[in-house]
């Protein structure tokens, strides 16, 4: 249900600094908003080293965007964004004052997923019965 997107210049980060950092984003989101791990999608995209500013200078943030339901409660999302921003700064190495986090929510009827509008909040299971129906 949520997707995050991971951007980053090319070559900062590992094939197994991203398996990490996918395992990681995907247990905090699970965790806090009590959904699945397998409901949280994780991606990656890098850039060239030249199209990264921060500034408006040749920089290399690190900036996770996630796309998340809306209806969860505020200091849940808050939560979330704090412990997304401290566990990518541990695993990648790079500093927390280098990584952007940036919690965007949509109402889930604005998203379908296999077909199927997302459920609200709090509603998963009742959505997942009707998938295994």
């Amino acid at each position: 249900m949520p997707i995050y997107t991971c951007t980053a210049a090319q070559g900062s980060l590992t094939s197994e600094l991203k398996a990490l950092l996918a395992a990681e984003i995907t247990r905090i989101h699970a965790d806090i908003n009590h959904v699945p791990p397998a409901y949280v999608n994780v991606v990656f995209s890098e850039l060239p080293p030249d199209s990264v500013f921060a500034g408006g200078q040749p920089a290399t943030p690190l900036i996770l965007t996630g796309w998340v339901r809306r209806g969860h409660p505020q200091e849940e999302a808050t939560r979330l964004a704090q412990e997304l921003s401290s566990a990518t700064a541990r695993i990648s190495g790079v500093d927390e004052s280098q990584i952007m986090v940036v919690l965007q929510d949509g109402p889930a009827r604005s998203a379908v997923e296999g077909g199927r509008v997302l459920p609200e909040p709090g509603k998963e299971s009742e959505w997942l019965r009707q998938t295994e129906a």
